[in-house]
């Protein structure tokens, strides 16, 4: 059994979204300055790093992350790897590809990934996102989760549309994986975000099980 660690390390070094704030790791207290005890303070937005987002991000009067069951976010998955030449995931490109039928939760796997491992710190407004039409093809499939490897489902500047068409059909996203070192295939899935009460996301621990 190989683990696969797909969560984003969360320092003040990861890129966020245009107007978020860094992530901000202080130690408030100090061994070595006389404290019984090392303690740290987090400052963050809940769709910084690896996080997944709620109906309520997109939906007014929808559910919370507190409120996402478990048994959805647990379980089998397949990687996808796309890689266009350019543009975002249409309904175009997802038909041109092969995804097992049957599959309910679905990583895709784009250029984005190589982001991560350039260790670049800034914002990149032409990552890779999926098109309105390729997230209305992932309703139609039967999908209920879907990753991708970067900060955002949807591309820059286009958000709405896709989350919508995700969201109202009830899907989960996770956003902001790193799937450099993950090949095309079935895993099991675990993601556990936060348990934070009524927030429209949460950070998240995402890791892959390739029974090997």
């Amino acid at each position: 059994m190989r683990i696969i660690d797909v969560s984003l390390t969360l320092s003040d070094k990861l890129p966020v979204w245009p107007g978020d704030p860094r992530v901000s790791l202080e130690r408030v207290r100090k061994i070595e300055d006389g404290a019984n005890s090392n303690v740290s303070h987090l400052e963050m937005q809940v769709h910084t790093g690896t996080h997944i987002d709620a109906p309520v991000h997109f939906l007014p009067g929808g559910t919370g992350v507190d409120r996402i069951s478990l048994s959805e976010l647990i379980g089998p998955c397949f990687v996808v790897e796309i890689l266009p030449d350019s543009g975002n995931i249409t309904a175009e490109v997802l038909e041109s590809i092969h995804i097992p039928s049957g599959t309910t939760r679905l990583l895709i796997k784009t250029s984005n990934s190589s982001i991560w491992v350039n260790g670049d710190t800034e914002f990149k407004p032409d990552f890779v996102g999926l098109a309105e039409d390729g997230a209305k093809l992932l309703v139609a499939k039967g999908i209920h989760l879907v990753g991708i490897d970067y900060l955002s489902i949807a591309p820059y500047k286009q958000s709405r549309p896709t989350h919508e068409a995700l969201l109202k059909a009830g899907m989960i996203i996770i956003e902001g994986l790193d799937l450099h070192a993950v090949s095309t295939g079935y895993y099991s899935l675990i993601c556990l975000p936060l348990k934070l009460a009524g927030s429209d996301g949460a950070p998240a621990r995402v890791v892959l099980i390739d029974e090997v």
